[in-house]
This record gives C-alpha cells, sequence and structure tokens, in this order.
C-alpha cells in the first residue's frame, strides 16, 4: 500500500480509529515516531505525517509536510460501459482503476438486464483500496446513463467496440469510447455511431464484456 486514504487527510491532527487503526497497529506493525503518507483523493496532494501516539485504540498523527504529486495515467478515458452482471464488473473493477481509467459511466443498453442494478457505494470501496494499492492520486469516477441514446446526447463524439476492420491502437486518439453488453448492442443502437467511430480488435476471437473492458484499457493507456 502507498498511502492511506482518509477524507481529512491535510489537517494537522488526525486520530485514526477502527479499521484505519487496526491496519496501522495490526496489519503493518507501526510504531511511534513511525512516518504515514495519506492522501484525500480529491486536492492531488501527498501528506507526510509523523506518528506521535499509539495505543491499541487509536493513533495520532501530525503533519509534517504536503506536497503536490499527481499519479494518473497519459490520458483520460471515459468507459460507456453497457451494463452486464454486477459481479463481473467487481472482478475488474481494480484491474481498470490500477490502469488509469478515468471514468466509467454504466450504460443500460437494449440487451442489458434491467434487473442488475450498479452499488456505487460498495465499489467505491473496491476503488478506495486499488487507489491506495496502486498510487493513483484521484480515484476513478463512475456514473449511469439509462440507455445509450442519451448516453450519445452527452457524449457524440464517442467510439464504439464492435467488430470491425478500423483497428483499435493508441494512436487512434480515443478519449471516449462504448462497450457492449453480453451479446452485444442492437443494430438501431451500433447505427448511432458514424461508421468511422465503429472500431475493433485485430482478432477473430470473441471477448466477454469484462475481457473487452480490460483489453481497451490496456490498449489505449498502458
Amino acid at each position: 500500500m502507498l498511502y492511506l486514504y482518509h477524507k481529512e487527510a491535510g489537517k494537522p491532527q488526525l486520530t485514526l480509529l477502527g479499521d484505519e487503526h487496526r491496519y496501522i497497529f495490526k496489519v503493518r506493525r507501526h510504531r511511534v515516531e513511525d512516518t504515514l503518507y495519506l492522501r484525500n483523493l480529491e486536492d492531488g496532494l501527498l501528506h507526510r505525517y509523523l506518528i506521535t501516539y499509539l495505543d491499541k485504540r487509536s493513533v495520532i498523527l501530525e503533519l509534517q509536510e504536503s506536497r503536490t504529486l499527481e499519479i494518473k495515467a497519459k490520458a483520460a478515458l471515459h468507459i460507456g460501459w453497457c451494463m452486464i452482471d454486477p459481479k463481473n464488473i467487481e472482478k475488474v473493477l481494480p484491474s481498470l482503476n490500477e490502469m488509469g481509467v478515468a471514468k466509467i459511466t454504466f450504460i443500460y443498453c437494449g440487451r442489458s438486464q434491467k434487473s442488475f442494478k450498479p452499488d456505487f457505494k460498495r465499489w467505491e470501496k473496491i476503488l478506495l483500496n486499488s487507489s491506495q494499492q496502486s498510487g493513483r492520486s484521484v480515484m476513478m469516477e463512475m456514473d449511469m446513463a439509462e440507455s445509450l441514446e442519451a448516453f450519445m446526447a452527452e457524449h457524440p463524439q464517442s467510439y464504439l467496440l464492435n467488430f470491425s476492420e478500423n483497428v483499435l491502437s493508441a494512436e487512434c486518439g480515443i478519449d471516449t469510447i462504448v462497450i457492449g453488453c453480453e451479446g452485444g448492442i442492437t443494430e438501431n443502437e451500433v447505427a448511432l455511431f458514424a461508421p468511422e467511430r465503429v472500431i475493433g480488435f485485430d482478432t477473430p476471437l470473441v471477448l466477454k464484456s469484462e475481457s473487452a473492458v480490460c483489453a481497451v484499457a490496456a490498449k489505449l493507456l498502458l
């Protein structure tokens, strides 16, 4: 873990209790006068603290230094992801966060099951843990769109990942791309995109939705 998240990181003094205390006291075995780095994931600052007091219930930290240190991907990638089973989304969220995806908007496309509901509160916890492990200084954003038509109304320059002779590469200059759910998207939804904005992989293999999302992020960001 490269830093510890705390919503009030940056204050002159902090007191850690509960899970944060258990991590410092029982997992990391820190002691008084050890140094800890904290972020609030909002100001782009890395805050260096000194442990001045530690017992079995609490840890008191004193701020020593705050400095700007932004850790993020080389480009800002926004993925419009047609909704799939939340359990499968959870499996790849940490990987997408670690690769530096800036934002994911989950979309109810024509073939998405409406019974699938995003659990943003749970997913934010997953992203927090991933951000602490990977070091990224701003957590991935998440949003929801009720239809692909609604998403395209806000992001008309989006690309679509589909079967195409136009091959996806980092040189394409893509900042927003839509990825379908299991079974793909309907013909009417494909028609929302200009032909030159439909792009695919150079492979005859059919990828699952979550595999395609990871492949796109890796191609465009790493």
